[in-house]
């Protein structure tokens, strides 16, 4: 046992943690995002870094502050129903059901898909998503062992492979930054590029992930809650300092390749032709390693989490029979498509984020506001309705014929500030002054 972590022992920590955030959407937002901001760019990064970096930080920051054991143990600072709710939501939104399938095709369409005629690109991705959750499973059978796979060996070799890609882009540009903006970007690019963040779905990671660092601290040796507490926090500025520094870096190699390639679908379409524009077939070897070692490292921390979390909360179910239906799942969801998945899990980001962020807020607040059910209650529910109404608003077009599905959206758009994505946050406010006025009134009757 000892008082605290070493320098070395830290470092890994944190390297773990960056590995375990950076995935498919942290490579495929920047880059589109840097594509579509053209010109104003550096705001559309600001804006990214607020969501994709700013709040994720303070989830890892709110879970120490509070010293929760994970996800459900804040939750339930809210209501015990309400934990299991939202918990189970959130894991499988970052698991089965949305992210690792996203994973899979992401590191297939970058990595394998340009090497292949596209007749057989269906039945190959059939069998490469098989093959990824079966390696995913294999290396998740053991959550002691994540910092080794994921901190000392994937992330590293991450980290060098991507390195060299990105130091070539940035001293031989493909183009300028001075590109024309397209759609919103042109004439909102912070508060575009905040709403962008959501996709990487990192704020939602920050609290899945929490249990899976706390682990790794006490398997190293220590023990004291205040330790742990400082612990995960210095983890956490350590990885969401690389994460920042790559995510700008991604994002102005974006808008450079509109010097030579047009607008694409996704950023993982831009990110192959980036490098093999330079480095030609070699390219597309050293991109197929770099996505396939950065969404393996991230499925491997998902199915974890999800598999301690959820046997935590229901024990009856094994760890292993968990992590395999993590597996199992996303295994034949990959092979919807990247585009597709994007669009279909948008809606359930819209609702999942505002509460993830009243939840994190809350955490960070607690040092001074205490951890009151009256303060998380009202604030949540303040804001769930708002969340749901914008998870509907961002359902594709051909679900939304329903003449009460209309009702709703028109509902939402009179929201203050619903057209920047932040309709949540005025009855949020709302509800955080009367959860403040209820458990100070709570507080001077007892």
């Amino acid at each position: 046992m000892q008082n605290r972590l070493s320098g070395r022992n830290l470092g890994f920590i944190g390297t773990m943690l960056f590995g375990l955030f950076f995935g498919a959407g942290n490579l495929i937002f920047p880059i589109y995002l840097g594509q579509q901001a053209g010109h104003h760019v550096g705001l559309a990064i600001i804006g990214l870094l607020i969501t994709g970096i700013g709040l994720p930080l303070l989830g890892v920051i709110g879970m120490g502050l509070t010293r929760s054991q994970g996800v459900f143990d804040l939750a339930s600072n809210v209501s015990r129903p309400y934990a299991y709710g939202f918990t189970v939501l959130l894991y499988f939104t970052l698991g089965p059901l949305f992210a690792m399938p996203r994973l899979a095709t992401t590191a297939f369409q970058i990595g394998l898909a340009p090497f292949l005629s596209t007749n057989v690109q269906p039945i190959v991705l059939l069998g490469f998503s098989l093959a990824f959750f079966i390696v995913t499973w294999l290396l998740a059978r053991n959550p002691g062992k994540i910092m080794t796979y994921v901190g000392k060996w994937l992330t590293p070799a991450f980290l060098i492979l991507l390195g060299l890609l990105m130091v070539v882009a940035i001293v031989k540009p493909l183009g300028s930054l001075n590109v024309a903006a397209s759609g919103a970007y042109a004439n909102h690019p912070l508060l575009t590029g905040f709403t962008e963040g959501y996709n990487t779905m990192d704020a939602l990671a920050s609290l899945a992930f929490g249990i899976v660092v706390i682990d790794a601290i006490r398997d190293l040796g220590v023990t004291e809650p205040g330790q742990i507490a400082t612990d995960t926090i210095k983890a956490g500025l350590i990885s969401m300092s690389l994460m920042a520094v790559i995510y700008g870096l991604l994002a102005i190699m974006g808008t450079m390749s509109l010097g030579r390639f047009s607008h694409a679908a996704n950023g993982g379409i831009t990110l192959a032709q980036i490098a093999n524009a330079y480095f030609g077939s070699f390219g597309n070897l050293l991109l197929a390693l770099i996505v396939i070692i950065a969404c393996l490292k991230t499925s491997i921390g998902l199915t974890t989490a999800f598999g301690d979390t959820l046997h935590g909360m229901f024990p009856k179910i094994s760890y292993h029979w968990l992590i395999t239906i993590a597996c199992l799942i996303p295994a034949i969801l990959a092979n919807v498509g990247l585009t597709e998945m994007i669009r279909y899990s948008t809606p359930i980001l819209m609702l999942l984020y505002p509460l993830a962020i009243v939840l994190i807020l809350l955490a960070v607040l607690a040092p001074w506001l205490g951890q009151s059910k009256w303060l998380y209650a009202m604030t949540t529910a303040w804001t769930m309705i708002p969340a749901i109404l914008a998870g509907i608003n961002a359902m594709p077009a051909a679900w939304l014929h329903a003449a009460w599905l209309q009702a709703l959206i028109k509902l939402n758009s009179w929201l203050p500030l619903a057209n920047l994505g932040l309709g949540w946050s005025v009855p949020a406010l709302i509800g955080f002054i009367l959860g403040l006025l209820l458990s100070h009134r709570t507080t001077v009757r007892s």
